[in-house]
């Protein structure tokens, strides 16, 4: 009886712990417009955290973002609470259907993303300088619009498979 009841149990269980998609998010409200949130000025405040959770640095961005039709640019220039600052300057492109693609000078071929509701999953392999050299580090990065002015950004972090960490961001525009 108990076989059964796990056996029956299974299923249900494994959608439980299935990975979120965008879809999940499709009637959550206001909805992210990305080319209307990312248009003119925004600054935003973050930090990355190790896989135990413990805090290792802390940043701000600001972001000068503009849009051309379906084409944008994301300008961003961090400032690290060490003092440390870098640059990243996304190019975007609306592919239509909710699909966006992006590159970086920073990034390893292309970024993808999709929008649904007031979410917006974006994936993609970002060259991280570390101790003196290089390395690839895969992004799921997912933001998730609050109201007009914010929005809440959490990025997981890993290196084949293995969880390095989490980046977590509040945006606030204009």
């Amino acid at each position: 009886m108990k076989r059964r009841l796990l056996l029956a149990a299974a299923p249900a269980f494994a959608a439980g712990c299935a990975a979120p998609v965008p879809a999940d998010y499709a009637s959550e409200r206001p909805e992210l417009d990305l080319a209307r949130y990312f248009d003119g000025a925004v600054r935003a405040h973050g930090l990355f955290a190790d896989r135990s959770g413990r805090v290792v640095r802390r940043f701000v961005v600001a972001m000068d973002c503009r849009w051309n039709g379906p084409d944008g640019v994301l300008d961003e220039r961090f400032t690290y609470s060490d003092g440390h600052t870098e640059r990243r300057v996304w190019r975007l492109r609306q592919e239509g259907g909710g699909r966006y693609t992006g590159t970086a000078d920073d990034v390893v071929g292309r970024a993808e993303g999709q929008v649904a509701g007031n979410a917006f999953q974006w994936q993609y392999t970002l060259k991280l300088p570390v101790d003196g050299r290089v390395v690839e580090v895969r992004f799921d990065d997912w933001m998730y619009l609050i109201d007009d002015r914010t929005m809440l950004n959490k990025a997981r972090m890993s290196k084949f498979g293995v969880h390095l960490g989490d980046v977590t961001l509040a945006f606030t525009k204009g």
